[in-house]
């Protein structure tokens, strides 16, 4: 229980693997603050207002009087490049890079001793699927925050983030194609990260900052080239047309 008594906060806890990572922590004896656009026994709002971000910042502070660990979870807006328009992009980043950094802010005078801050990030800060650019550019972008917040808060707080890459947050399972593709012969689900987010936030990784740590089955450490192992790709500049 080495969890218990702690305070942990949680964007984007009420689905997929924000809700994991705060039923995880709560099972361990944490208390869990969870902020969401969606309905439920949470604290209500969109992350991306500066106003909604004071007032659950004043609402955690107001029940527990600290804080020992951020999870940097909710999920930016992914849009076309040809359909995105700069109020989606704007909001896009409000998610996912200026949220994470203002609530940090907001919380930093309350950080326990030993606290630990993990954002979300994602594989596709790294990589890329054509039109996705609103996503992975807030994703990059909370990359790069990590390890800044890690310098800034040296002494405070330890700051790292996670990049998932295929998580099913069904749980369901794959076989064939779908799940060779990664080199763990699986695809991801949110205890993956959940697990790895507790390790974050324990004594044992006590000598972890500004690090980003990559769970995605390996998939982005294998190379393939146009005829490997049966896969070809086809220039979508030059598919021919029926």
């Amino acid at each position: 229980m080495e969890h218990k008594d702690k305070v942990a906060i949680v964007t984007g806890g009420a689905h997929g693997i924000g809700k994991c990572i705060a039923e995880t922590f709560r099972k361990r004896g944490a208390a869990v603050a969870v902020i969401d656009v969606r309905e439920g026994d949470h604290f209500v709002g969109d992350i991306s207002r500066k106003e909604v971000l004071e007032a659950f910042a004043d609402d955690i502070i107001s029940r527990y009087g600290k804080v020992d660990y951020i999870i940097n979870n909710a999920l930016p807006l992914m849009k076309e490049l040809d359909e995105c328009s700069w109020e989606e992009f704007q909001y896009a980043m409000a998610v996912g890079v200026t949220a994470p950094f203002y609530l940090t802010k907001l919380l930093s005078p309350h950080l326990a001793e030993g606290a630990s801050i993990v954002n979300i990030s994602s594989s596709r800060d790294r990589m890329s699927q054509p039109q996705t650019e609103s996503y992975t550019a807030a994703k990059g972008g909370i990359a790069a925050l990590t390890h800044a917040l890690a310098v800034t808060l040296r002494g405070k707080a330890r700051v790292n983030s996670i990049s998932p890459g295929w998580i099913d947050t069904d749980y369901k399972e794959y076989d064939g194609a779908d799940a060779v593709q990664q080199p763990a012969g699986r695809v991801g689900n949110p205890m993956d990260i959940a697990n790895m987010v507790l390790f974050l936030c324990s004594d044992k990784a006590g000598f972890f900052t500004g690090e980003n740590i990559c769970i995605d089955g390996g998939m982005t450490r294998q190379m393939i080239y146009h005829g490997d192992y049966g896969w070809r790709l086809e220039d979508p500049q030059h598919t021919p047309t029926s």
